[in-house]
């Protein structure tokens, strides 16, 4: 029982460093300059974190409960 729970937390952690490190590509790609004032840049920067991780994190559960559910339908069947 032990081993599922660090299988677990394992793939968790996986799971989200995968879809920040994506999730940062992707808003890297979007141009911010218009909504920013100008000498603003570590403000900037913060708010790309934040978006990141909370973008990242959101996703990340999604498949994290679908993985989860999807290994619940055995249950269904017996």
């Amino acid at each position: 029982m032990d081993q599922y729970f660090a299988q677990d937390a394992v793939l968790s952690m996986i799971s989200h460093i995968i879809f920040i490190i994506i999730t940062w590509r992707v808003l890297q790609s979007l141009n911010f300059d218009g909504l920013f004032r100008k000498h603003r840049v570590f403000e900037a920067r913060v708010l790309m974190i934040f978006l990141t991780i909370a973008i990242a994190t959101t996703v990340s559960n999604f498949f994290l409960d679908l993985i989860s559910w999807s290994n619940s339908l055995v249950y269904l069947f017996q």
